[in-house]
């Protein structure tokens, strides 16, 4: 059956070979800044990770894959108890996904393969149904299953203006602030219609699309973390949980709580 969020499995906490690994991240944990010389994918078996780039923060919760080229420096951090899974794809698969950062919907069929590509089968050549070909076949699938599906970005691009970012820390310390654009401008001496331009211009979104944006991925680290509906909505500026409930779905494809389960 499909596969979702799944409790850690008693292992070391990190096993990382040549074609991919998984790794046990405590909440809070993040990696350091780096590259690889082949792209690769992760996924959060259970937990949430976000991935850093140049291009902004994106958030990976358990029903999204994240596709990070070779070269691209990045950086992981884990939210919630966090099982991420890696899979390095070799040049000949990875010319068949973005040069860019992206994160797509996992169907169910990638999870089950994702998983299958970092379980004891594809790591241990002493178990005695390791077979290298059926990987090879597996990364195909994983690929093909990827080139059908959309490109779900949970992403929150880093602003570069002065007075965007100050925008942006205002609202990094305090997702639930419901101050207007013509608010925050007044607070980081900018107009509203400066500030909208610069959105649209140099983020290319409107500041409503990109607060909400942090808002859910704000909201995917405390469901993460264990927190119920309702204290969620009113900590990420929703005044009732019903329309904080139908923006999440909106954005991530489920509701909270079966995320939540998942």
């Amino acid at each position: 059956m499909p596969v979702g969020r799944q409790d850690p499995p008693s292992r070391p906490a990190s096993r990382i070979w040549p074609s991919g690994g998984a790794h046990l991240w405590p909440s809070g944990g993040t990696s350091s800044l780096r590259t690889h010389a082949r792209g690769h994918l992760v996924y959060a078996a259970s937990g949430v990770l976000s991935v850093h780039t140049e291009r902004g923060t994106s958030i990976v919760p358990a029903n999204r894959v994240a596709w990070t080229p070779a070269g691209f420096p990045h950086q992981h951090r884990a939210h919630g108890q966090t099982d991420m899974r890696i899979v390095f794809l070799p040049p000949s698969l990875a010319r068949l996904v973005p040069a860019r950062p992206t994160v797509f919907t996992a169907s169910g069929l990638a999870r089950e393969v994702l998983l299958a590509l970092t379980g004891p089968r594809s790591y241990d050549p002493a178990v005695p149904d390791y077979d290298r070909a059926a990987r090879t076949r597996l990364c195909r699938v994983l690929v093909d299953e990827l080139d059908e599906a959309h490109e779900q970005p949970l992403q929150l691009p880093d602003p570069q203006d002065d007075r965007l970012r100050a925008v942006a820390r205002l609202l990094y310390d305090d997702p639930a602030d419901n101050t207007s654009l013509a608010g925050l401008g007044q607070a980081v001496g900018a107009s509203s219609r400066t500030l909208s331009r610069l959105f649209s211009g140099e983020l290319g979104m409107t500041f409503y699309e990109w607060r909400t944006q942090l808002r859910i991925g704000h909201a995917l680290v405390l469901l993460a973390e264990g927190h119920d509906t309702t204290h969620v909505a009113h900590a990420c500026g929703w005044a009732n949980p019903s329309s904080f409930i139908t923006a999440f779905t909106a954005i991530i494809g489920t509701t909270p709580g079966r995320h939540r389960s998942s």
